[in-house]
């Protein structure tokens, strides 16, 4: 729960993720919602609210990913491990796609990811295409 979170780690994350979604890597700014602060291994897991443990959710992502840990990656049919934004690199384990529309996972991890977080939702493509245009886009 958010609210549990301290107002000085909070900020820490807001810094450390950049305002933007730690998964899809929507920027706060584009959007008309305030983001969430995700524990990426749940409380119910045994996690501890550290900055090691946080991260700036959108709140689809944050919905999506629920208290999962894991995923079935969609090439195997294994359950992997998700895309843990503070211990593994974004750019490992995803890419852009030429457009820049689709978030492409070039890991199991990254495809078992981007499925189980559906980080290339319809509505998520449209408003990509529609930054595009105007010029602003999520790093």
């Amino acid at each position: 729960m958010t609210s549990a979170i301290p107002p000085d780690l909070r900020v820490q994350v807001y810094q450390l993720d950049q305002a933007r979604c730690a998964y899809c890597q929507t920027s706060e700014d584009l959007t008309i919602t305030a983001f969430e602060i995700d524990h990426i291994v749940p409380v119910s897991a045994g996690s501890q609210t550290t900055l090691e443990n946080l991260c700036l959710s959108c709140p689809a992502c944050n919905r999506f990913k629920a208290a999962r840990q894991t995923a079935i990656a969609p090439d195997t049919g294994r359950a992997v491990g998700l895309y843990h934004p503070r211990r593994h690199e974004w750019s490992m384990h995803f890419m852009w796609s030429d457009d820049r529309l689709r978030i492409l996972g070039i890991t199991p991890t990254g495809r078992a990811t981007a499925e189980a977080l559906r980080m290339n939702r319809p509505q998520l493509v449209n408003l990509r295409r529609l930054w595009a245009k105007m010029g602003v886009f999520p790093e």
